[in-house]
C-alpha cells in the first residue's frame, strides 16, 4: 500500500479553486469589487511567478471570513462549490483517484490554498486525508488567522512530515502529483514525481527527469 499525494489546484481540479474564490466573492457582492479582483489577481499572478508572500495573501483570503458571520460564510461555500467547483472536476481526475483507491493506496490532498475552501472539495472527491492551511476559529469564529506552517512550497515538506509523524505510513513507493514548479520540493522527495498539465518550469524539469507528464483535462478543455 502506496501513499499517493495530489496537488489540488490545476491538478486535480482544472482551475485555482483560491482564485475563484476572490472571483465569486466579487461576483457576489461580497466584497470590495475592484480592491478585490485586483488583488486577487495579483496574488495569484505571484503564484504562478513563484513569488508569493503566502502569508500575505492568506491574510487577504482569510479577512471575509471575520467581515461576515461563520453561518453566511458556509452557506455562500456551499453555493461556490455547486457552481464553480463541481464543473472543474473532471472524469480523469475521478478515475485516477479510483485507480489509487483499487490499488489500496492510501489517498491524501496537499494544498496551499485554506482549509475552509478545501476541507469540503476533498471531501466531493472521496479523499479522506487533506494537508491546508487551517484557519483558526475561536469561539465558533474565524480569527483570520492560519493554525502552523502554511502547506506551500517547502511547507508542503514540512507539514507532510508532520502528518507523516502520526501516521504509519511512509514515503516508500510514494507518488505525488502536481502542475506547478512550486511544488517541486516535494516532488523530489517521492519515488514518483508526476507532472499533470505542468506549467512551462515544471514541464522543463519533468523532461529532464524523466517524470511522467500527463493530462487529468476533460478533452473539451484541452
Amino acid at each position: 500500500m502506496a501513499l499517493a499525494i495530489f496537488d489540488l489546484d490545476n491538478t486535480l481540479l482544472s482551475g485555482d479553486s483560491d482564485h475563484a474564490w476572490g472571483q465569486y466573492l466579487v461576483d457576489r457582492n461580497l466584497v470590495d469589487a475592484e480592491v478585490h479582483k485586483y488583488r486577487n489577481d495579483h496574488f495569484y499572478e505571484q503564484y504562478k511567478a513563484g513569488t508569493l508572500d503566502i502569508n500575505e495573501y492568506l491574510a487577504f483570503a482569510m479577512q471575509p471570513l471575520v467581515d461576515y458571520d461563520t453561518a453566511t460564510m458556509l452557506t455562500e461555500r456551499e453555493r461556490f462549490l455547486e457552481t464553480r467547483i463541481d464543473p472543474l472536476i473532471s472524469q480523469r481526475s475521478r478515475d485516477l483517484i479510483a485507480k489509487h483507491k483499487a490499488a489500496g493506496d492510501t489517498l491524501l490532498i496537499i494544498t496551499a490554498t485554506n482549509g475552509f475552501v478545501t476541507y469540503p472539495i476533498a471531501e466531493r472527491l472521496g479523499i479522506e486525508h487533506i494537508i491546508a492551511p487551517d484557519p483558526e476559529i475561536i469561539n465558533g469564529n474565524y480569527t483570520g488567522k492560519i493554525v502552523g506552517i502554511p502547506s506551500f512550497q517547502e511547507g508542503k515538506v514540512t507539514r507532510l512530515n508532520e502528518w507523516l509523524s502520526t501516521q504509519e505510513l511512509s514515503l516508500d513507493d510514494s507518488w505525488f502529483y502536481s502542475d506547478s514548479h512550486n511544488d517541486l520540493p516535494l516532488l523530489r522527495i517521492v519515488d514518483h514525481a508526476v507532472a499533470v498539465d505542468p506549467d512551462d518550469t515544471l514541464k522543463a524539469v519533468a523532461e529532464d527527469n524523466n517524470w511522467p507528464i500527463i493530462s487529468l483535462l476533460d478533452e473539451a478543455k484541452k
